[in-house]
């Protein structure tokens, strides 16, 4: 069994308060669960409108598909005119 994890920082510069950043991760975590069927949370910067950090998590037999899901997940993410990915941090356990 493997376990991956995914940490992505994103910048959301059109978000003007709390409202418009939750509609926007809500969006994409929803987007997120139901294509690729993986855990999604955000983790840091709650209180801050252009900032949020997202979570991913992944289990499965193989480390080649957990990295192949997190590569998909973050290309749809890039496709998001609204969010920018300042970094990306990927583990497996």
């Amino acid at each position: 069994m493997v376990v991956g994890l995914c940490t992505v920082e994103l910048f959301l510069a059109d978000s003007r308060s709390l409202k418009d950043k939750r509609q926007v991760l809500q969006s994409l975590k929803d987007r997120l669960r139901g294509t690729f069927n993986i855990s999604v949370a955000e983790v840091d910067g709650q209180d801050l409108w252009q900032k949020a950090v997202l979570a991913m998590a992944c289990v499965a037999n193989e480390t080649s598909y957990v990295n192949s899901v997190f590569e998909q997940a973050l290309n749809v993410i890039k496709r998001m005119p609204v969010v920018e990915i300042v970094h990306t941090q990927f583990e497996v356990l």
